[in-house]
């Protein structure tokens, strides 16, 4: 099936796609702040290039994309056009996505990976629900926290 819009088109709007301060993103920034959570935003030193980093807690949070992560919910499918390439795009990501984590619990960091469709969508979660679970886990020694969507239709 060829693209419902030309190749100029398609070209300015995926470059028009952020990889930093997204609305998810800002979205628990804002959340955490308001709750006393200071971080740093991301961190280029770290493995992963995390969203937020809180060293005082030991902790790191991602803010993942479901497309860009190749997450399996309701907000990812695989496009129909040029399929080998985003197969083999999406999956490097994944791999990254899983050395990064390694590297960053080898070296004694916490991390939460937060999907968009916790936050996004028909099954997305009530904010003050996933900022609070941030906040016992921060708090809390656990070494790993994932947040995504419901499974089920609300």
């Amino acid at each position: 099936m060829a693209d419902v819009v030309d190749p100029a088109t398609r070209s300015r709007m995926m470059s028009g796609i952020r990889g930093k301060n997204t609305k998810p993103e800002l979205m628990i920034r804002k959340a955490l702040h308001a709750r006393g959570f200071r971080y740093r935003i991301h961190c280029k030193d770290m493995p992963g290039n995390p969203d937020l980093c809180l060293p005082k807690h030991r902790a790191v949070i991602f803010v993942h994309g479901c497309f860009w992560h190749g997450h399996g919910c309701h907000l990812f499918k695989w496009p129909k056009t040029r399929p080998d390439f985003w197969k083999t795009k999406i999956e490097r990501n994944c791999s990254v996505d899983a050395a990064a984590l390694l590297r960053l619990a080898e070296a004694g960091w916490r991390v939460a990976t937060i999907w968009e469709c916790a936050l996004k969508g028909k099954r997305r979660l009530q904010l003050e629900d996933v900022v609070a679970s941030l906040g016992r886990w921060l708090r809390s020694d656990e070494p790993g926290l994932k947040i995504e969507g419901t499974t089920e239709c609300p």
